[in-house]
């Protein structure tokens, strides 16, 4: 029997405190460690904790109910039913209440999670897309208001839907007004941010330093007259960074972090975290201490709003993007998602090639079967171009030339290629490395908007099909599949950006079109247009994936040998049994006799993806072109 007073009764007060007791270590480890000698240390922790307890003393009851069932079901990011939307706003719905007007469309495909694209206030005029933000607790005026927002995500989350937005970590705009008051000379404000009184320091970085958009926004420094200083400005110009050195920014970051997860943000994309901390003589990318601040984050948000995960996004090579998962004294914690980078650009590398033996031999050599409480976020296109991250070391593993087979991919998917389905154009073209990125979309650089063109129908069934095959990748392979506005029924490059002058710049907006709700809502109906046999296939895709145990992201990913270079496999081991996932990647016949399949584990012999026998009256799989079968 207990009484009024007995430990027993769980307050707020109460929860908080165990919150905190269980993350204590894993918050305080790391910020020991990055700002114990600054000699504001001791009213840095008093702030800091006093955020943190604000920030749960703000939180509304619902989301408080949320944070418990999240902290019963910690694996819910984890579990095959949770499948991604990601859309900018404006070209998705119009504004905030549109997007509530269409959650029932997403509903319908299988959506469990919406990204928003950036939709917090960003400067006027050239804002890179949205990442230039300017006020972090406001929404850009052109999608609504904060209470608009709140409505959005409360909308969202009565069906079972989680919403993402971004939380740009490393740089604000010029216009923010930390911003404006460092250019004003308040030397606070001036510590917020990495300025220089002269170019030594600059210049001597820059030796190091990569160009990030060497076309229109070249190096990384910008000199001010009105200062007289110089300006770290990794991005654009416009895009001042962050001095994530002094222990103020990260209670000011942290304290926008949680009021963002008070509105009912389930999922913060962190951006640019790779760039967060600066030391001379290196790439400035990726250093320790950037998965310090980032297990530091997480820690706070686990006390304060334990509802939330992190999706930490830094496109980079496989042994770079894993410690963002968490590795070392971070596994376990830091973020929960990370963009599966490798797995998109090999999708496409194999798919040009026919021949998977790269994809093969890059998910085998660098990636682990499972991770500690985080899982992939897998996609094929997502707002940003392609960058060919192929190293010259495993192009030589499989007998390539690194140089030549990045120069090959991009001129197959700018469509210069001989023989070549894509339609794309390149982006940021940097003549000094050789660098040559793609931007187009998931349809056109897979061959529909080719297809179409010509009037060729093989060729357009070609295309729905490798789209297809694509999507029932990454439904399977392990993670969250975020499907990209419109690819559901494959729109086509969008020309007309080069008549907008804050876009004609930047060939990433090909592939950034307006929603097409008349084609959309015919493709819902089951019309036998390419989009309807896209959004159908794509929906029946998410729904076997969800009703699919083995695909837990905790369960083991093996990659398997087919002995094909025209097919890539892999196995997912669950306790219950295992799945074996097997892919066409050329436009021929394949096959695989059956005992291959029954030694991988897959003993029914059962297509959990079409429902199906998978043999045929030989005792073989026979694989049609781009065919996707997900073997019980």
């Amino acid at each position: 029997m207990t009484t009024a007073s007995s430990p027993a009764t769980l307050t707020d007060e109460v929860v908080f405190d165990l919150r905190y007791a269980r993350s204590h270590d894993d918050l305080w480890s790391m910020l020991d460690e990055l700002y114990g000698e600054n000699p504001g240390f001791d009213a840095f922790r008093e702030r800091l904790d006093a955020a943190l307890r604000a920030g749960w003393a703000a939180r509304p009851a619902d989301l408080k109910r949320l944070d418990l069932r999240r902290d019963l079901e910690p694996d819910w990011f984890q579990r095959p039913g949770m499948n991604g939307y990601v859309f900018y706003i404006d070209r998705f719905a119009g504004d905030l209440n549109g997007v509530i007007d269409k959650l029932d469309y997403l509903a319908d495909l299988g959506i469990t999670y919406v990204h928003f694209m950036p939709c917090l206030k960003p400067r006027e005029g050239d804002s890179d897309g949205g990442y230039s933000v300017q006020d972090y607790r406001a929404i850009n005026p052109a999608y609504g208001d904060m209470a608009d927002f709140e409505a959005a995500t409360a909308a969202a989350r009565a069906r079972g839907m989680s919403v993402c937005i971004d939380f740009v970590l490393n740089h604000t705009a010029k216009e923010h007004d930390w911003a404006q008051k460092a250019r004003a000379g308040d030397p606070t404000y001036l510590d917020y941010y990495l300025t220089f009184e002269d170019d030594t320091l600059p210049k001597a970085y820059e030796d190091t330093l990569i160009e990030i958009f060497p076309d229109n926004a070249p190096g990384s420094f910008t000199y001010y007259d009105d200062m007289q200083r110089w300006v770290w400005t990794t991005f654009n110009e416009h895009q001042w960074d962050l001095n994530w050195s002094n222990p103020q920014v990260f209670v000011e970051m942290l304290e926008v972090m949680l009021f963002l997860a008070n509105r009912g943000v389930e999922v913060l994309r962190l951006d640019a975290v790779a760039f967060l901390w600066k030391r001379i003589g290196t790439r400035c990318q990726s250093e320790p201490e950037c998965h310090m601040l980032l297990q530091a984050l997480r820690a706070a948000c686990r006390i304060a709003a334990p509802a939330v995960i992190h999706l930490e996004e830094a496109i980079v090579g496989p042994a770079e993007m894993l410690p963002y998962l968490g590795r070392g004294k971070h596994d376990g914690k830091e973020g929960n998602l990370a963009y599966h980078n490798s797995l998109m650009v090999q999708f496409w590398s194999a798919l040009a090639a026919r021949d998977t033996r790269l994809l093969t031999h890059v998910m085998a050599t660098h990636f682990p079967p499972v991770l500690t409480n985080a899982t992939y976020a897998t996609y094929l296109r997502c707002h940003d171009d392609i960058g060919w991250a192929v190293t010259d070391e495993d192009a030589a593993a499989v007998g390539l030339g690194g140089p030549q087979h990045r120069a090959f991919l991009s001129k197959f998917y700018e469509g210069i290629y001989p023989g070549s389905f894509s339609r794309g154009a390149l982006f940021q073209y940097n003549p000094e490395t050789g660098d040559k990125r793609i931007s187009g979309s998931c349809a056109s650089l897979a061959g529909l908007e080719a297809g179409l063109d010509a009037g060729d129908a093989a060729g357009v069934t070609d295309a729905i099909d490798r789209i297809l095959m694509g999507h029932a990748l990454i439904a399977s392979y392990g993670g969250i599949p975020l499907i990209y506005m419109g690819d559901e029924i494959g729109l086509l490059n969008d020309y007309g950006y080069v008549n907008h002058p804050a876009q004609a710049h930047d060939s990433r907006w090909l592939h950034r079109p307006r929603m097409d709700w008349d084609t959309a809502q015919a493709a819902r109906q089951g019309d036998d247009s390419p989009a309807g046999r896209l959004r159908a296939g794509l929906r029946h895709i998410l729904a076997r994936r969800a009703a699919t145990s083995e695909f837990h992201a905790s369960h083991a990913i093996e990659i398997l040998n087919t002995g094909n270079a025209a097919l890539f496999a892999f196995a997912r081991r669950a306790p219950t049994g295992s799945v074996v996932c097997l892919f066409n990647f050329t436009d021929t016949w394949q096959n695989m006799p059956g005992d291959w399949a029954i030694q991988h584990g897959a003993h029914a012999l059962h297509d959990a993806l079409s429902d199906a026998p998978v043999l045929d009256a030989q005792g073989a799989i026979a694989l049609p072109p781009h065919a996707r079968v997900w073997i019980r």
